[in-house]
């Protein structure tokens, strides 16, 4: 029923292998935490008691708690919300054809694969090369009858494009009128170098626009990923569904429902850390970018993470021969376009300096004129 996630696969043990990772894009200090409590929330306090993890995420966000559903991690509450959306479309429709997903391309295999494996017809539309920007007109000529939701992520992963609050609600318009959902993928949302929103995390956020369905976690910004804490924020209909399929799968473990909750409490002190690291490597990304005449794409404001293209090599040939060099960089084809890699700046900055420098002499290596 699931089939495999070759880029899952690919990845995995490859972070702590390398010599410099290029590749993991959470914000953390060090590849490693032994500890139980990590690192960054050791000493912090905790919130009062009746204080809820649910209800922090419902003040964040600024909906009821009946709207939030805290998940074991994004991925399961992707999983959850397109279950939820094929599920809802399925007691609608009357008939059996299969529900549509619409998901952005390029894009992230996990939100790819999975609602193929929940029983829809999975169907792609295009973010365009020039500008990488989510189209409502594209979702909407895309969306056929049995059209159930449309996939997208903010910022877009691989290319870090940051699409605006009013953009966002242009597709969610665009979904409600195909009669469906629209699904946002927010881990990367908080990712911007001044809090000048009033979304949640001082990000973008399409919480609250009929029709949105959001997703989150504690990885991806604050480098929390060992918690495994998740949510999904969207209207009650969707709420009912997206539970009725958690009861299928493993819960969130009550110690890091704990230790995300202090998180939360301080959130203000991780987020400044986080910003400040997210600044810094921000600026060394654009930097190198812009000193390599044989490297295109864009390196969005604020984003520590972009997909470029060798005008000598592919994707798979600048991977390559990175990581005969002990440098960790993701292949295009993991993305759905094989001409280029994604390159993530997560981990402290001194350290990924040092692998940007290693990556230097890598691309040198593969110019035709070398």
């Amino acid at each position: 029923m699931f089939p495999p996630l070759p880029y899952l696969e690919w990845i995995s043990g490859r972070p702590e292998e390398a010599t410099y990772d290029l590749g993991s894009s959470d914000l953390r200090t060090s590849a490693h935490q032994s500890g139980v409590i990590p690192d960054s929330l050791v000493d912090l306090p905790d919130p009062d008691e009746e204080v809820t993890l649910r209800s922090q995420l419902a003040d964040e966000y600024g909906v009821d708690e009946e709207n939030v559903l805290v998940t074991a991690g994004a991925t399961h509450a992707n999983l959850v919300a397109e279950s939820a959306a094929i599920s809802v479309a399925e007691s609608e429709a009357g008939d059996a054809t299969p529900p549509q997903v619409l998901v952005e391309k390029p894009g992230y295999q996990p939100l790819v694969s999975t609602p193929g494996a929940l029983g829809a017809r999975v169907d792609r539309f295009i973010r365009p090369e020039e500008g990488d920007e989510l189209s409502a007109d594209r979702i909407a000529a895309a969306a056929r009858s049995s059209f159930a939701l449309a996939v997208t992520s903010n910022r877009h992963n691989p290319t870090g494009r940051l699409t605006t609050r009013e953009r966002l609600s242009k597709a969610a318009d665009a979904v409600n009128g195909a009669g469906g959902y629209l699904l946002v993928d927010e881990v990367y949302g908080p990712f911007v170098t001044d809090e000048t929103t009033d979304g949640a995390f001082g990000g973008v956020t399409a919480a609250g626009l009929d029709g949105a369905v959001v997703t989150g976690s504690l990885t991806k910004f604050y480098g929390l990923g060992g918690l495994r804490i998740g949510w999904l924020i969207g209207s009650e209909e969707i709420l009912d569904a997206a539970r009725d399929a958690a009861f299928h799968l493993p819960t969130v473990a009550e110690p890091s429902r704990a230790l995300a909750r202090r998180a939360l409490h301080n959130r203000e002190e991780l987020s400044a850390t986080a910003r400040e690291h997210l600044r810094a490597n921000h600026e060394l990304l654009a930097e190198f970018a812009a000193a390599h005449e044989k490297l295109s794409g864009e390196v969005y404001d604020g984003s520590s993470y972009a997909f470029l293209e060798h005008e000598d090599a592919d994707g798979d040939d600048v991977a390559e021969a990175a990581w005969e060099e002990g440098i960790l960089v993701v292949p295009g084809r993991f993305f759905d376009d094989a001409d280029g890699f994604r390159v993530a700046l997560g981990r402290e900055p001194e350290h990924v300096e040092a692998a940007l420098d290693a990556l230097s002499d890598v691309l040198a290596s593969l110019s035709a004129d070398a």
